[in-house]
């Protein structure tokens, strides 16, 4: 009798642990999901029309002076240069207050928990051409100095982007796939929902994020330099167009293999800095950088004394593989590109830019039935070994369990869209002219959704048909990793 209690107990404990497995696997990387986590707020009976939002609020002052880096067009409509401020400089001085607080409405009116001097321009590259811009701010002291500050709960830092949603009528195609890279990956950008009023006027629902770079105490990633003596142990490259970084050719990390690959492209050194990047640093890491790619597209790729598996965290490069095909998210791997190696010596991907992820770019519909990121750069190589092309195949079948699936897409879905409730539509108010029939912004002009609800669905049905070919196709992946008769003809020769 007590073997078949001791059983039944048994039982009931392994039931527990299963119910409560994927609640602690969702915390276990720590990041917080604002739309989870904010508490629910009351309305205002102020019964004015005074402006009130539950989201947190940014309310930046520039004296009215126009924010530099706005699009110049030439005669033809063609995009000839940037603005600059009148004094020559990329960036304006500004002020900025933020409001926000946890258990009451915010106003403008408000008491704020933070306020900065900064400096603010528009970033960014084709949503620049966008009515409602995206904004580079830099927080400083009154002296220009950095002035780190923990904005909206996450860790303090100086530099942060200001997403604007414009394409993305969702809202929330940045937010969501940052939040759950984050709990995939080692690190992913973190994300806050807010508003902001610039220079008085109401510019909508924005999306507060982490810059990818270093930050203090241990914030960001783990990257370290002594330019003093002229050392690294850890840095960060992108790889984007080359004149997003031809005024910083020092900057610039040319390496023979990706010029190779990505003629049109340039890697450019983000971490360290211009401020410590001496010319032996530079160098020291365009050398780095170079093993690594020599090693990568060498006959011994695949070899484990000389091949790439010592050099690269192979996890976090099946993940960002993963995560981008699932989206359709084709920038990655040539545009807005960053690897960084940290200090452990290995090198890692990092997610950035979703916005026109899951169907949502401007010049064509993307067919949810291919896959495209093995030609990119580091995984035309990869993709040739079979051990990687098997961990991603075997990463993307776990991940389907849970954060892949459509139940957790879709729920998540649901709640960022409660979460942001009326927010939704005082945005529209601002910016709901681009549902109009006549403002195709998307072509062929079908995809363009009419309301927020529509595209929201519209994410939803692309995701089914994304997924669902994924599952009965991931195995095709292998074709790319085929076995080379010829080298394996040479290594028995040998």
């Amino acid at each position: 009798m007590k073997y078949k209690i001791l059983g039944l107990i048994m039982c009931v404990c392994i039931l527990i642990v299963s119910l409560c497995a994927p609640l602690a696997f969702a915390d276990n990387t720590g990041r917080v999901h604002q739309h989870l986590e904010a508490e629910e707020k009351t309305e205002c009976s102020h019964g004015d029309e005074s402006f009130c939002t539950h989201l947190p609020l940014l309310v930046i002052d520039t004296g009215n002076r126009e924010i530099p880096g706005d699009v110049i067009y030439d005669e033809n409509e063609v995009v000839t240069g940037y603005t600059t401020a009148a004094d020559g400089e990329k960036t304006i001085p500004a002020k900025i207050s933020v409001v926000d607080s946890e258990t009451a409405n915010n106003h403008i009116t408000d008491e704020p928990v933070y306020t900065s001097d900064m400096r603010i321009r528009i970033r960014g590259n084709t949503s620049r051409t966008f009515d409602k811009k995206n904004y580079a701010i830099r927080l400083t002291t009154e002296d220009g100095e950095n002035n780190p500050l923990p904005l909206l709960g996450m860790d303090a830092h100086h530099e942060w982007a200001l997403h604007g949603p414009y394409l993305d009528k969702t809202l929330m195609r940045n937010y969501m796939w940052y939040n759950i890279a984050g709990e995939i990956m080692d690190y992913a950008p973190n994300v806050r929902f807010c508003e902001m009023v610039l220079d008085g006027e109401y510019m909508g629902v924005y999306v507060l994020t982490e810059t990818i770079t270093k930050g203090d105490d241990g914030a960001r990633l783990h990257l370290e330099v002594d330019a003093k003596n002229q050392t690294f142990s850890g840095y960060l490259l992108r790889l984007d167009r080359p004149e997003k970084v031809e005024d910083n050719p020092l900057a610039h990390a040319q390496t023979f293999t990706t010029y190779a690959m990505r003629t049109k492209n340039a890697l450019e050194i983000i971490y360290p800095g211009t401020s410590n990047l001496t010319s032996e640093i530079a160098n020291g890491i365009r050398q780095d950088f170079s093993d690594f790619e020599k090693a990568l597209y060498s006959y011994d790729f695949d070899n484990e004394t000389y091949g790439y598996t010592k050099l690269i965290d192979v996890d976090s490069f099946v993940d960002y593989f993963i995560l981008n095909e699932v989206t359709c998210n084709y920038d990655a791997g040539w545009l807005s590109t960053y690897i960084y190696k940290d200090v452990n010596g290995l090198f890692k991907m990092c997610i950035w830019d979703f916005n026109s992820a899951c169907d949502n770019y401007q010049e064509s519909m993307i067919t949810p039935n291919h896959f495209e990121m093995q030609s990119d750069l580091w995984y035309f190589m990869l993709m040739k070994d079979e051990d990687f092309t098997d961990r991603i195949i075997e990463r993307y079948r776990e991940l389907r369990k849970k954060e892949l699936s459509e139940e957790y897409l879709f729920q998540y879905i649901d709640d960022v869209t409660d979460y942001l409730g009326p927010a939704i539509e005082r945005n529209f108010e601002k910016w709901g002219y681009s549902f109009a029939d006549d403002y195709d912004l998307l072509k062929p002009s079908s995809r363009n959704p009419h309301s927020h609800a529509e595209a929201v669905e519209y994410m939803k049905k692309f995701l089914t048909v994304r997924l669902a070919w994924m599952d009965e196709n991931i195995e095709i992946l292998r074709q790319y990793s085929a076995e080379s008769k010829i080298k394996k003809f040479n290594e028995n020769a040998n």
